[in-house]
């Protein structure tokens, strides 16, 4: 853990971390948008089949000016069990007779109807299209529509699983700016698609560099600051998920074709790529990896930066070795995932973050993802999530620097799981109180994913960081992923899928307090660090730490 005394030598948060925070920020806020996209791009509007009486072009004047629209779509379409014009079904022939009842008459859904035969017609006030106008996802496609926000997020899993390896093996800022390269072709590539399959390929190619993209910014954050600014680099991080959130908000409400909607969002990721150049590689990460030149090169550009110059100046190739020698003779051997469980204590704390993961992420997304079941103005309901954020940020901030990782992440799980379960027992009627329970129960949930991230980035070793993080990230798109088809559930009870939210989420809660706590506690680099902090509990064992910590620093402080 010798490089935090290096890195307090440089400085652990001066001129060259803002600037190098404030390019990853800027990534984060051009990314994270094109997540919740499909809550706009998706929308099913309201819709009816098409009746060749009421939208054929042709047909005659006289019968127009006879009868109204209200009067030939009476005689088309049924009548549901609400009394409102049935969405997937029309009648065979024209029903004369219903112009001669009042609209008391009951059970008009008779054998003589149909399926939509010949397309649907769709409300246009909201939205110029969608993608499920354009290949009517509707009726006996429904499904279709999870299917495609599910192949986005089956691609964030498919992406955490590889370029969390890779991270760790070629590098931080290689890899993000290789996944920004991809999403800027692919996602602009979305645009164009012509079928639906190739618009789930191209989503699902798109879902793969977006958390290596997020994942990375976040690592390379905390990897080069103090761990007394670490908890702020990633709330800063969270935030810009946030105000990526109010600008899809902005522009959704803007631009009402999912086409342009799309373009819009997509085109500017081009820039990120030139932005990408002044990005610095994760010096911890390079001396880890036995690139003691390179690191040492980070770390006299970052002195510099600072307006530590005479730091950098003695600083040596020689100094470096010395520092950190156990860390670096350690890290020789090339680690994989099986690693990661590979210690009874290191074992624990991956089984536990990732359960707590995919419970946060999907209850997270839950709301997120189903704004049409909780309010019927979506753009208000977008905004009020993301902007609920910002507040939820600073309320994390103070909780866990002065509570605690493990009580934060608890506290806010139970409150999020309480109003998951409220929302069921609130009528569709009572639309305000609806928005401000779920409005209440996405900031909770907002706290605790940045004091799970917080969390997860300090209970991990630099030399599988990276992979115990994608490994997490699989969870966390897993839950994302089951998210949104949990809500097919809705066909035995329109409760359960928010019954499961709830309890999933107080029970993760409880996983939460089998971590330990890491404020104020140096990050670890070896996974012998991570047994040693393990069996430093014990009070017999305080002295040997404190020995060997004043050790490093005489060691470290040499130059």
């Amino acid at each position: 853990m010798a490089f935090q005394i290096l890195l307090d030598q440089i400085g652990g948060l001066g001129r060259f971390q803002i600037l190098h925070t404030i390019v990853l920020l800027t990534i984060c806020i051009m990314v994270n948008p094109r997540v919740m996209l499909e809550n706009f791009t998706a929308v099913v509007p309201s819709h009816r089949c098409w009746v060749h009486v009421l939208d054929n072009e042709t047909v005659s004047g006289n019968d127009s000016e006879i009868l109204s629209k209200e009067a030939l779509l009476r005689i088309s379409i049924p009548l549901d069990s609400n009394l409102r014009p049935e969405k997937c079904r029309r009648f065979i022939h024209p029903q004369w007779q219903l112009l001669h009842l009042n609209e008391t008459f009951s059970n008009t859904v008779k054998p003589d109807t149909e399926p939509c035969m010949d397309g649907w017609v769709y409300n246009q006030s909201s939205f110029l299209s969608t993608i499920v106008t354009e290949w009517d996802l509707v009726c006996e496609s429904e499904s279709l529509n999870s299917v495609a926000k599910f192949v986005f997020m089956a691609g964030t899993l498919v992406g955490s699983i590889v370029f969390g390896y890779l991270s760790d093996r070629f590098g931080r800022s290689l890899i993000l700016k290789w996944c920004i390269f991809q999403l800027a072709i692919v996602d602009t590539c979305v645009a164009f698609a012509r079928t639906f399959p190739s618009y789930c390929l191209l989503r699902f190619l798109a879902g793969i560099s977006t958390p290596a993209i997020m994942a990375n910014c976040s690592i390379l954050i905390i990897e080069w600051v103090a761990p007394r600014f670490q908890a702020l680099g990633m709330i800063l991080g969270v935030c810009a998920f946030s105000a990526g959130q109010v600008l899809l908000t902005g522009l959704a409400y803007a631009i009402r074709d999912w086409r342009t909607l799309q373009l819009v969002v997509s085109a500017p990721v081009f820039v990120l790529i030139f932005f990408s150049r002044y990005l610095t590689e994760s010096a911890r990460w390079l001396i880890i990896n036995n690139k003691p030149e390179e690191g040492l090169k980070e770390l006299k550009k970052a002195a510099c930066r600072n307006g530590r110059k005479d730091v950098g100046d003695t600083l040596t190739v020689e100094v470096l070795k010395s520092a950190m020698k156990e860390e670096m003779d350690l890290a020789q051997t090339k680690y994989f995932l099986c690693d990661l469980f590979s210690t009874p204590t290191l074992r624990m704390r991956m089984i536990s973050t990732a359960f707590v993961r995919f419970s946060i992420i999907m209850t997270y997304y839950g709301l997120a993802f189903h704004i049409q079941h909780l309010g019927s103005n979506i753009f208000l309901l977008h905004c009020l999530f993301g902007a609920v954020n910002l507040p939820a940020s600073y309320v994390a901030n103070l909780t866990l620097n002065h509570m605690g990782r493990r009580s934060t992440q608890t506290l806010s799980m139970f409150l999020q799981g309480l109003c998951l379960l409220v929302i069921i027992f609130i009528p569709q009627e009572m639309q305000i109180l609806r928005v401000v329970i779920s409005t209440l129960g996405v900031g909770f949930s907002f706290v605790a994913v940045i004091g799970s991230f917080v969390h997860g980035n300090e209970l991990f070793p630099t030399v599988i960081r990276a992979t115990a993080l994608g490994t997490a990230g699989i969870f966390s798109s897993l839950g994302a992923a089951v998210s949104p088809l949990l809500m097919i559930l809705k066909i035995y009870s329109p409760l359960l899928p928010w019954i499961i939210y709830g309890i999933l989420s107080i029970l993760a809660g409880l996983v939460i307090l089998l971590l330990p706590e890491t404020r104020n506690q140096p990050l670890p680099d070896t996974i012998q660090d991570v047994e040693k902090n393990f069996h430093c509990i014990c009070p017999r064992k305080k002295v040997s730490r404190n020995a060997k910590e004043e050790d490093a620093f005489i060691k470290v402080t040499r130059f």
